[in-house]
């Protein structure tokens, strides 16, 4: 038997540590002890509404203590990082040795935690538009997890960066995170016109706000729809949005067409480099998991949680 967080009705926050079997790794799949994985928003909300006994977690880092059985993947011994479509919030897990890559020894298992989802996101999502050098593009729930990834990687690549803040206290993590400019308050999306059109927009609001984003791009610009925390439904004006494209992004699609694990790898080393830096708002012990994911659903903190299983 091995620990897990599961589902539990009676529980702080719909989340108890509960005795699990041991998992079984398929000859594919690799054993890793966990030793911190990090919370996404969409993971918290969807367990929410899944029954008791459920089993939770998308991202995670930790040690091998099995090899994949047909030889593919990290060796016993090592240190890597990786994700699952669920399960992974558990002392062992049984992961594929394509969702696993090694991580330097200078990047942490807490700074590790916080690629897989959220940095995944971020760089596939960028990997829309295409060749970024001097191109514009703007971001939404830039205070996110991908959102803060998405800053990152966009200046990397020689773009200019426009963001979205809620306060001038938000917008400062914005700037830290490379943007060229911040929008804030209630009127930022009806001012991004005037940094704009845009190559790339990144929106993870929904509702009236894509709609408002749409004749914001350029001809043959895309615009990624990655969440709708406003609503999902949105009405369009096509008039005028000749050559515009809207992409609806889900991660569990793109895993497809990438290898998740070099790409993790890719952003490892972008950590271990200095050219990236993590934004952990929360570190604690997985004890806390109720406490930490409401106040992640009530968007009481910027950036990323990592709990530590210990």
């Amino acid at each position: 038997m091995v620990r897990a967080i599961v589902t539990d009705s009676l529980a702080k926050g719909y989340f108890a540590i509960k005795d699990v079997a041991a998992p079984q790794a398929q000859p594919w799949e690799a054993i890793v002890k966990v030793h911190a994985f990090s919370l996404n928003r969409g993971e918290v909300i969807d367990a929410r509404n899944e029954a008791e006994q459920f089993r939770p977690g998308w991202d995670f880092a930790g040690t091998v203590i099995e090899q994949a059985s047909n030889g593919t993947g990290p060796k016993q011994g090592s240190r890597v990082v990786g994700l699952l479509p669920l399960g992974a919030w558990a002392e062992q897990v049984a992961a594929p040795a394509s969702f696993l890559a090694v991580i330097p020894d200078n990047v942490s298992f807490v700074q590790a935690s916080t690629l897989p989802v959220a940095g995944l996101s971020a760089l596939y999502t960028l990997r829309k538009g295409g060749m970024l050098l001097g191109r514009k593009i703007l971001i939404t729930g830039s205070t996110g997890g991908v959102g803060i990834w998405a800053h990152q990687l966009a200046a990397q690549s020689g773009a200019f960066t426009v963001g979205v803040a809620r306060t001038k206290e938000k917008a400062l993590v914005v700037r830290e995170a490379g943007a060229n400019e911040v929008l804030v308050g209630d009127a930022a999306i009806s001012a991004a016109h005037s940094f704009g059109p845009y190559h790339l927009i990144v929106d993870s609001v929904g509702g009236d706000t894509l709609a408002a984003l749409m004749p914001q791009l350029e001809p043959g610009g895309i615009i990624v729809s990655m969440g709708h925390s406003s609503s999902p439904y949105s009405t369009l004006n096509i008039r005028g949005l000749g050559g515009r494209t809207l992409y609806s992004f889900f991660l569990g699609e793109e895993i497809n067409r990438y290898s998740p694990a070099s790409d993790l790898k890719l952003l490892a080393d972008l950590l271990s480099t200095g050219r990236l830096t993590p934004r952990i708002e929360v570190e604690t012990s997985w004890e806390n998991i109720g406490e930490v994911s409401e106040d992640l659903l009530e968007r009481r903190f910027s950036g990323k949680a990592v709990l530590l299983i210990n």
